[in-house]
This record gives C-alpha cells, sequence and structure tokens, in this order.
C-alpha cells in the first residue's frame, strides 16, 4: 500500500499547489467571483474545489487502517491524541505566522486588521462559528476539518452496525435536509456556516477506503470520468457566479467523482497519473502540502502588496509575475517551516519521542568528542519511544 499512499499524497500536494495558484489569480484579476481573468486561466478561480478533495483525502486516509481491522479504531483517546500531535503545532504556527505579518505588514485582502478575538476563535478552531477578521484566507477549511474529526468514530461505528451505504446515506440526508431548509428556516440556514456538505465528502472518503480491504476490478478511473464530466459541464455552460453562489450543491455533485477519483489511485489506475503522483518532486511536494496550504495566503499577499501591485496593475501581467516571484517564495519557505513544524510531528509520534530526537541531533552535531563526554558525564535515563 506504499506506493498507493504516495499516489496519494501527490495528490494532496498537487492539490495545496492549486490553492497557491488560485490566490495568486484572485490578487491579478479583482471582481471574483466574477471572472474578470484570460479564459485560459479560469480554472484557477475554482481553488475551492482543491478543498473538496482534501475533505475526501483526509476521509480516506483516516479510513484506511480502519477498514483493515474490521472497521474499528484502535482507540479514540489514542485517535484524537494523534490527530491533535499531527493537525495542531503547524496550524497554531503558521496562524502566528500569519497574525504576524498581518499585524506588522499586511491584512488579508479585504479583511481588517485582526484583533484579540481572532486570536482565540482562530487558535481554538472556531472560525467557522464565530465572525472575527481573518489572519490567513486558507485557514477556514481547518476548523472544519478538526469537527469532522470529532464525528468520525460515529461513522466508523455506523459503518460497522449499518454498513458502509447506509452510513454515507444517512449522512447524506441529513446534509440535504439543512441544504433545503436552510433558505426558509434562519436557525438552519446558520449551519451553513459549517459548510455541511463537506461531511459527505468526509464519508465519501471514509467509503471509498475500503478498496484497500476489498480491492475492485472495475475501471473506476472511468467511472470517476464519466461522475464528473456532467457537474464540470455544468460549470463551464452556467459560469462561475452561478457555480460559487451554489458551491453546497455543486460540491455534493462532486463528490462521487472525488470518491471514485480516490479509490481508482489507491488501486493503482490509471497508470499514467498514478506513475506522475510518484515522481519524486510531487511526492516530495505532497510530503509538506499542509504547510504549504497554512503558510502561502500570508507570503502572496505580502509580496503582491509590496513588490508586484506597485508596479503592475491587475491583468496577465502581474499574474505571471505574482507566479513567478510568489508561487516558488512559498514552496520554498513551507518546506523550512515543515522541516521545524510539521515533519518532525510526523516522525515522532509523542513529546518525549520528540524531545529524544531533539536531543540526539544536538549531540551529533556537537561531534564525537561531546558524544562522548555524554557518555562518561553523569547518569543518561532511556529514550522514551525508542
Amino acid at each position: 500500500m506504499g506506493a498507493r499512499l504516495s499516489g496519494l499524497d501527490g495528490i494532496r500536494g498537487l492539490a495545496a499547489l492549486f490553492v497557491v495558484l488560485h490566490h495568486c489569480w484572485l490578487l491579478s484579476f479583482p471582481g471574483f467571483p466574477a471572472d474578470t481573468g484570460p479564459g485560459w486561466a479560469g480554472w484557477l478561480l475554482y481553488g475551492h474545489f482543491a478543498v473538496v478533495i482534501f475533505i475526501a483525502l483526509s476521509g480516506f486516509s483516516l479510513a484506511v487502517s480502519p477498514a483493515r481491522s474490521g472497521w474499528r479504531l484502535d482507540s479514540l483517546r489514542r485517535f484524537a491524541r494523534r490527530r491533535a500531535w499531527r493537525i495542531l503545532p503547524p496550524y497554531w504556527a503558521a496562524l502566528l505566522f500569519s497574525l504576524v505579518v498581518a499585524w506588522t505588514l499586511v491584512p488579508q485582502p479585504g479583511q481588517p486588521v485582526p484583533t484579540g478575538k481572532t486570536v482565540v476563535v482562530y487558535g481554538l478552531l472556531l472560525q467557522d462559528v464565530f465572525g472575527s477578521p481573518s489572519p490567513n484566507g486558507a485557514l477556514w477549511s481547518i476548523a472544519i476539518e478538526a469537527q469532522l474529526y470529532l464525528v468520525f468514530p460515529l461513522m466508523l461505528l455506523a459503518v460497522r452496525r449499518l454498513g458502509a451505504v447506509a452510513m454515507l446515506g444517512a449522512v447524506t440526508a441529513v446534509v440535504l435536509a439543512v441544504g433545503l431548509l436552510a433558505p426558509a428556516v434562519p436557525p438552519v440556514e446558520t449551519l451553513m456556516r459549517l459548510t455541511p456538505q463537506f461531511a459527505v465528502l468526509f464519508a465519501v472518503g471514509v467509503v471509498a477506503a475500503r478498496v484497500v480491504r476489498t480491492p475492485s476490478r472495475l475501471p473506476l478511473h472511468w467511472a470517476a470520468l464519466l461522475a464528473a464530466v456532467p457537474v464540470l459541464a455544468l460549470i463551464a455552460v452556467k459560469g462561475s457566479e452561478w457555480t460559487v453562489a451554489g458551491f453546497f450543491w455543486v460540491d455534493l455533485a462532486l463528490a462521487p467523482a472525488a470518491g471514485l477519483l480516490l479509490a481508482a489511485v489507491a488501486g493503482g489506475r490509471p497508470r499514467p497519473l498514478v506513475a506522475l503522483l510518484d515522481t519524486r518532486p510531487v511526492r516530495s511536494l505532497g510530503s509538506f502540502s499542509y504547510s504549504l496550504y497554512l503558510v502561502h495566503a500570508p507570503i502572496v499577499v505580502a509580496l503582491n502588496h509590496f513588490l508586484v501591485a506597485p508596479r503592475l496593475g491587475p491583468g496577465v501581467p502581474r499574474f505571471l509575475v505574482l507566479l513567478a516571484v510568489a508561487g516558488p517564495a512559498s514552496v520554498l519557505f513551507a518546506r523550512g517551516f515543515a522541516a521545524v513544524f510539521e515533519l518532525p510531528f510526523q516522525r515522532h509520534r509523542s513529546g518525549p519521542a520528540l524531545r529524544a530526537a531533539a536531543r540526539d541531533r544536538l549531540r551529533s552535531r556537537r561531534g564525537p568528542g561531546a558524544r562522548a563526554g555524554d557518555r562518561t558525564g553523569g547518569q543518561a535515563g532511556p529514550r522514551a519511544g525508542s
């Protein structure tokens, strides 16, 4: 399954890069959701759909291990601790970075300077519940994903008791009820702030993870294409403003295609796409895609504000220059950020293990003499996690 997961990591990396390109597009062609850019770049308006893939992929990735063991978690407490350990350190570091940029350089477009309320709301991952000035245009989805982690054990319980199809049907029925009632019932309309359609996408990812337990011989990649084509054709015909206004329903319509695509890639199909996703650059991008998603927005905004916009007005030249400057800068910064705030927390699954690794690295940098002194001077306890 290692190679298959590498393919999925590649999807994650390309999706994160797509969001970077999307934000460059937004700063170059004002008027969103209207498509005011050239036709060849119109697809970059839809950065939202990268988050659609992220959410479905999150459900899939979390469900791989339970799918192999009867849809059971080894421990709710361990699951919660691992998710917090994986998500929160880079998130909080990115939040601090975003606040510093917004306070000292430039806030996010269309947003006032962040306040103390911003710190509390975003720090507690409640930005989709309570309004506050945004320090980073990409952080909105992290709160939604964290809330989906809370219902993930319930989804697994439903799969065990009722079956995967019944679980997906129940989640979809609840979300459809919210979407249908929201225009007429104000209390239900407030639930739309939580982007409830993402619960269906997450559940689709969970169901798609069955492929790791029961491989399918069906051409899932062709099924994914057939499911996506009508939705993409409707988007092309109706245009960007209609699509953005109807993200709730469009996301639901794309859910089958997203699940089928993930299942297909996990099964090694289509082979040209999987080969691309498994190339070293794409795999590398996927390894720090979370960091890239978290930190790119303040970088893109600051570089545009101070370097690009003063010299170039809105249009294709600004877009191309911003791509050339902000794209590599975001990737390079994210790689360094991940080396400090993300990758160590992936490699070492507890505080003691992380501290032991840091001590070992410090000793190796001091050289053989320092290590010999460590061995002869004082007592040393066993390393946790070894």
